[in-house]
Parts: structure tokens; sequence; C-alpha cells
């Protein structure tokens, strides 16, 4: 069942494992079943067995492209004939640029102007037109708005859309099928369509899991939303994750996580930094920011885990080799 569009289509109360499901259909063949990595030296670093989800090595670089080739496919042939539309600091964007140029529909992405220029690039490189915004000035979901109806073009939202977060959470299901038994699972969070769709998947498989958020300090937004029990909205934080530089949780994904998230834990950024160097250094792994922050995250909250099975996304790598030397000089 297609949903979350936009139009008059009915938008169901919860997303639910079916919807996983369904979407691990479209994606297989598609998708990438990217490796689960492991090391020793890791493990008795941290104190606990982990299992690294490497998506940096996923299509387009990053998990995104679970949830934007869903989206897109479960449209009917009319609406991807309208084209679609979509805004994104870069990883959504390139992922719904390459789903869309696969199903052979126009693609129109709305980025900040700040965006890395690597992430740009790729998006306009898939064929996607690309139009630029002030963060920090503009009104994004509203100009989102007002350009996707000029166009007549089908939104597919970042985060707060059923059929993203029913692909994104194809990578938790993948993880709990591949690795048995797990007491965690720590999901980067921006707009928490990955670590919903990832809930529903992974404690459907494994019920006793526990499933944790990785935020930047600098954009607690989840966290407070979740120890407060409302969507707090903040102003764009300012990090080095740009892929997590969101300013409240999606309504959507809120529903989820609210209720079945154990806890969202926040990092600074030099923390990120140092996942980034670690994955570099000893697993021969090139993630970006974002892409860092939950490995980041169990680092900075061992304690926490010691002695348990925790599964770990690395959520991105797309990061140019100029920023990623500069980061890590």
């Amino acid at each position: 069942m297609t949903r979350g569009r936009s139009g008059a289509s009915y938008n169901p109360p919860m997303l639910t494992f079916a919807d996983v499901e369904a979407a691990a259909a479209r994606l297989r063949g598609v998708a990438h079943r990217t490796p689960i990595l492991q090391s020793r030296m890791l493990d008795a670093e941290l104190g606990c067995e982990v299992f690294l989800k490497a998506e940096n090595l996923q299509r387009m670089g990053a998990f995104k492209f679970r949830g934007g080739y869903n989206a897109i496919n479960a449209l009917t042939s009319a609406e991807r004939d309208r084209g679609v539309f979509a805004f994104s600091s870069g990883n959504h964007a390139q992922a719904v640029a390459l789903a869309a140029r696969l199903h052979g529909c126009r693609a129109t992405i709305l980025m900040p102007s700040d965006a890395p220029a690597m992430k740009l690039a790729a998006t306009r490189g898939y064929g996607a037109e690309v139009i630029t915004y002030d963060r920090y000035r503009d009104d994004r979901s509203a100009l989102a708005a007002r350009l996707c109806a000029e166009r007549g073009a089908v939104l597919i939202p970042p985060y707060d859309h059923y059929d993203v977060m029913a692909g994104q959470g194809t990578c938790a299901l993948e993880i709990v099928e591949d690795v048995p038994s797990l007491d965690a699972l720590i999901v980067c969070v921006g707009g928490g369509g990955f670590l919903s769709g990832c809930t529903v998947a992974a404690q459907a498989v494994q019920p006793g899991i526990k499933l944790y958020g990785a935020e930047p300090e600098a954009g607690n937004d989840v966290q407070q939303s979740l120890r407060s029990g409302h969507i707090v909205h903040i102003d764009v934080p300012k990090t080095i994750c740009d892929g997590q530089q969101t300013q409240a949780v999606g309504e959507r994904p809120w529903e989820i996580i609210r209720d079945r998230v154990t806890d969202i834990l926040c990092v600074d950024d030099a923390t990120v930094v140092a996942a980034m160097r670690l994955a570099f250094e000893r697993l021969k792994v090139v993630l970006e920011p974002s892409g860092a922050c939950a490995l980041a995250t169990l680092m900075a909250h061992r304690e926490r885990f010691r002695g348990q099975r925790v599964a770990v996304t690395l959520s991105g790598g797309n990061i140019d080799v100029a920023r990623f030397a500069s980061l890590l000089a």
C-alpha cells in the first residue's frame, strides 16, 4: 500500500512491519545488501561485541537510497509522469535523483546553498534539477511546497513519509536477519525516518532489542522531544554533521520514536571526528560526519553498552577528500 504521498491518498496511523517487508521486496536486486563489519580491536576497546552495518557502501553512498527508491517505486505511473520533488541537505537529494533516473522520471531537488559541493555535484550528476536556498534565512518547507505545486510534481520528503520510512527500515531488517540475539541497535537520527523505520523492523524480528538514536549535541531536538514527551523545535544546529541539521523530528517518525525507542544519546563533534579517524585507520572505511555519528555515540557512551551485542549503522560516506582530510588533520 502506497502511503504518505501528496494528494488525497489515505494515510494510516502507523508504519507497520508489513510495509518494511514490501519495501524489501521492491529493493531486492536493486539496493545493495551491505556487509556487517567486525573488529576484535574495536570490541576490546569498547567493551562490547560490535556489529557495524556499512551503509556507506550502499548505492549513492548512504542508506537514503533505500527510502528514496521505495517511495518512487511505490508511485503509480501517472504520478511518476508528473515528476518528483524533494528537499535535502545532500544524501536524500542524491537518493531521489538516482531513484528517479532509474525509474525514468524527472526530479527537482531543493538543496541548501552551503550543502557539501560533492553532494550538490552528485545530485546534478544523477540528472536532477537543483534549486538552492539559504538554510539559515529561508523557510524550507514553505519554499518546497510552493515550488512543488508550481511544477505539479509529487513530493518525496526526506523522512516524514511512510514509504521513505519503510525503505530505510530495510537496513535494520538486514541487520537482525544477519546478526542474531542483539541487545541494542544504534541508529543516527535527524528527522527520524531512519530510526523509526529501523525500530519497526528490528523489534518485529527481535522483540527484545533496544533502539537508540544518535544525535549531535548541537542539534539535540529529538533527545529533547523524547524526554519532554512532545516535539521540540530548535534553530538550525551548527554541527559538522550536515545530514543531521534538522530542526525537529517528523510527525510520522515521532509516532514510533516516542513509544518504542529506549533513548536518544548525543555526542560532540570532536568525538564524531575521532570515530571517522578510527573507522578509516582501523577498519579502512570512509565515513562522512553524520555517517560516523552512531559509532561516535557508542564510543562516548560505552559504559551503557558494556558486555552487550550492539549493532551500529555506518550510515553514509559522502565526503570529498579535502573535507575529510581537513577534519582528520
